[in-house]
This record gives C-alpha cells, structure tokens and sequence, in this order.
C-alpha cells in the first residue's frame, strides 16, 4: 500500500494550473489521509484559483497518477491557497507581465452589460476605455459582442492585429489596446457559430493575446444573458460590472435581468450609467426628454448601487484627419461627462 511520502512525491511533481508551479512550490498539499485495509487515499489540495475547467482536468490527473502509483480509490477536495502563499508569488513575479488570468495578475476587469440591444452599450464602453486612459491609466478593451462586433469601426481603427511569436499584438488606439472579433473576420461576414465555439473564441482573446500590464480591461459584453455572458461570469469571477440602460421604463426592466445575473454570479456592480438621457438643443439649450425620464434612477434603485452618470444624445465631432466615430474628444461635454464617470469608476474600484 502507499505510504504517505509516496502520495506526497506523486503530487509535488504535479503543478498548479494558473501560477505554473509545482505543487510542492506552493505547498499545495494540505492534508493526506491512508486507509489501507480499502487502499483508499484522500487528498486536500489547495489551488491558486479554484471552481475552474482547469481544476477539472487536474482532478483527472490527480487521481489518475494517484491510481498508478496504487491506490484503488481516491478522495479529492480542494480549497484556495492562502494570501500569504498567493503573495509570495506576486513578489517573485514582480517585472514580469503575468498571464491575464493568473491569480496574480494586477488587471480590473471592467464588463460592460445591457439587457437588450440598441441602448449605446458599446459606445459606453469605447468612451470609458479611452476616458481611463486619459486619466492615466493602462486600458485595454474586448469587443466581446462577438456577433455583433462595432469596437474598431467606432474607433476608427483600419489596422489588424499582427502576431508575434506565439501571441497576438493588440491593435492601439487612442492610448487603449484593443481586440475585436472583427479583425478576424473578412469584408463584415456574419458569425454563424454555436456557443462553445464563442467560448472558445473569447478564451483566445484572454489568453493567446500580449496585452501587457494593464489597469483595467473593458469588456463590451453582447446584451442579454447568453452563452458569452456565462462564459465571462464563469472565468472572470472577480469582474466588475457596469449596466447600461436608456431612461425608458421597459429598457431598465430589461436591464435589471443582466444586474440580477452579475449579482447571482457574485459579480460586484459599480453602477448604472443612463445613456441617451436628454436632447440638449444647441440654438436654446432646452433639454428634450426623448426616451422618458426615470429609467436610470429605477434601475439603480432595484439594483441598490449608484447612478455613475447620464450620458445625452448626441452626436460627436468627426475629424477627418484622425477619424474616430463615436470618440467624444476631451473638452467636448459628453467627453467631460466620460471623464467624470471614469473618476467615479476608479474611485469606486
């Protein structure tokens, strides 16, 4: 029968999914108990990130080695490593840029949701990303509307993504890496994939891409509460999110599905931003409630968090030489409203 120092070599070899260790690096192995009469083994093992698909096909592995080396059953739980032990490991990597996933890496996750289309959510996004990063920070952002991708056109990004080594280079705009499923896609062909093929698309963009050291990573979700919604509620379990809604009662109703959906997941949301709130007329300056009034206040109120801002509709400037169709620049007041709704995100993070 095994003996406890055998289990122990056995699992020391193995390595922890995320931080790229060995177990015996992280100390991971907490507990072994042997029943040798049954030729039982039972195993605690603590984990950078628990709750994963990777931790599924470690249990495999686990038991599998554990089989081989003879055990003919096997007991397998597993918990999260301490913060000590997760912070020594954000020390020995200090410098290096650690994958975007990892448990260690330094990135906010900021998603961006609606509950239904056509309320301005990835022109929130877009304007929020650079607004950040006139601020000063370090920004990236996913178009992950994956069916229903419009980052680049909004930017007014005409270049693609290049490929260095092994990972794909962000395309930079405006002081924000971007990536979008429309650099991967020729002359505005549909998407005609099923959900598992989203997921997989999505994880790509987290992985297979060099984004660096960011900040904050904006991601522009699909609206509702569909495959690419769950598939980032399940890998990113500490993003923040924003709502968007428009002042109209039934668009708030809508929203409050995708608030109730972060709120399940144990997402933390930071606000509701209100968008096309108001028409401010330019010759007299009267504001035209188009869309109704209340819907910001109603929403935020269901939810119980803050109203970050109300955005007015309205057109940006166009500017021929740097083109960027749905970018409010600085000094423009729906820019300033950006900028002010950027300060109250960092202040609420």
């Amino acid at each position: 029968m095994l003996t406890e120092q055998q289990v122990r070599e056995v699992l020391h070899q193995l390595q922890d999914p995320f931080l790229h260790r060995t177990f015996e690096e992280t100390n991971a192995v907490q507990e072994i108990k042997i029943k040798e009469e049954k030729k039982h083994v039972s195993v605690k093992i603590a984990l950078s990130k628990t709750g994963t698909g990777e931790q599924l096909q470690l249990q495999t592995t686990i038991v599998n080695a554990l089989k081989q080396a003879g055990a003919e059953s096997v007991g397998l739980r597993f918990t999260d490593l301490s913060p000590e032990e997760l912070a020594k490991f954000k020390t020995e990597t200090a410098g290096e840029s650690a994958p975007l996933l990892s448990p260690v890496n330094q990135t906010t996750f900021i998603a961006v949701a609606s509950g239904k289309g056509g309320v301005g959510k990835s022109t929130v996004s877009v304007n929020l990303a650079i607004s950040l990063a006139r601020l000063g920070k370090k920004v990236g952002i996913i178009d992950a509307d994956i069916y229903g991708f419009s980052v680049p056109d909004m930017m007014g990004i005409t270049k693609r993504p290049v490929v260095r080594g092994e990972k794909i280079i962000p395309v930079e705009r405006k002081g924000v890496k971007v990536i979008s499923m429309g650099f991967f896609v020729e002359d505005n062909s549909p998407v005609i994939w099923r959900g598992p093929m989203l997921g997989k698309m999505l994880n790509n963009f987290f992985n297979e891409v060099e984004w660096g050291d960011l900040d904050y990573l904006v991601l522009d979700l699909p609206p509702g509460t569909g495959d690419v919604a769950l598939d980032v509620h399940t890998m990113l379990p500490h993003c923040k999110e924003i709502i968007v809604t428009t002042p109209h009662p039934t668009a708030a109703f809508v929203a409050a599905r995708a608030g109730a959906m972060a709120l399940r997941t144990e997402h933390e949301i930071l606000g509701v931003i209100e968008n096309m709130s108001y028409f401010e007329s330019k010759v007299t300056g009267e504001k035209e409630y188009v869309f109704g009034k209340g819907g910001g206040e109603k929403l935020t109120e269901e939810l119980q968090t803050s109203l970050l801002g109300k955005i007015p509709l309205g057109q940006p400037d166009w500017n021929d030489d740097d083109f960027a169709p749905s970018v409010y620049d600085e000094d423009h007041p729906t820019g300033k409203i950006y900028n002010e709704i950027a300060k109250r995100v960092i202040d609420a993070i």
